[in-house]
């Protein structure tokens, strides 16, 4: 059996003929088989590198994948749009102390007493609502961002976690300081009965 190179074959480059000659002399089959140039240039320790780096790229399939950060960052950024536009549940809680105040206020209570009563105290239950949401989208958006101070410092946290966490965070800010505005009647306060 014979074996001729690229060169000596006269095929092209890259590639790498086989003659196969029986006990007559008579050449029975020729396989070529293509071969990559790189893997004639790459030295062995490259090969072991090459290696290295399969392995770097499969260790984060085995430990953990940030999903749990990747929802709180997502729940922070949730609550604290709640926190601005309103929830079902401040809804209700202020339809609520609605009826309470028109329950417990009598006819014969002055024009003051009766809007605080009836408006004001429900303003100021969908106020508190309101800040309760913010409060927890910007409590849960410092716990995701300060999550990787106390994780594995070789596995980054990724960026659209963070982007989304800052956005919680922001949102819960502004929430929690209309909240306080809307509650202390410094933001659309009850209009004056006189």
């Amino acid at each position: 059996m014979g074996t001729k190179t690229v060169d000596e074959a006269g095929a092209e480059p890259g590639t790498e003929a086989t003659d196969t000659i029986d006990a007559q002399g008579d050449e029975k089959t020729v396989d070529i088989t293509k071969t990559d140039p790189q893997d004639e240039l790459t030295p062995a320790g490259d090969a072991e590198a090459s290696e290295d780096a399969d392995e770097l790229v499969a260790a984060p399939a085995d430990g953990p994948t940030g999903v749990g950060q990747g929802a709180a960052a997502v729940v922070s950024a949730a609550l604290g749009f709640l926190s601005l536009t309103g929830s079902w549940i401040g809804t209700i809680a202020g339809a609520r102390q609605t009826l309470v105040g028109q329950l417990e206020t009598s006819s014969s209570a002055s024009v003051a007493n009766q809007i605080q009563a009836v408006y004001g105290d429900a303003w100021q239950t969908t106020a508190l609502w309101a800040g309760l949401f913010a409060l927890a989208a910007l409590v849960t958006g410092v716990v995701v961002l300060a999550r990787p101070a106390f994780g594995n410092p070789a596995r980054p946290q990724a960026p659209w976690i963070k982007s989304v966490s800052w956005a919680g965070v922001a949102l819960g800010i502004i929430g929690l300081l209309l909240a306080v505005l809307k509650y202390t009647d410094a933001l659309l306060g009850l209009p004056s009965a006189s």
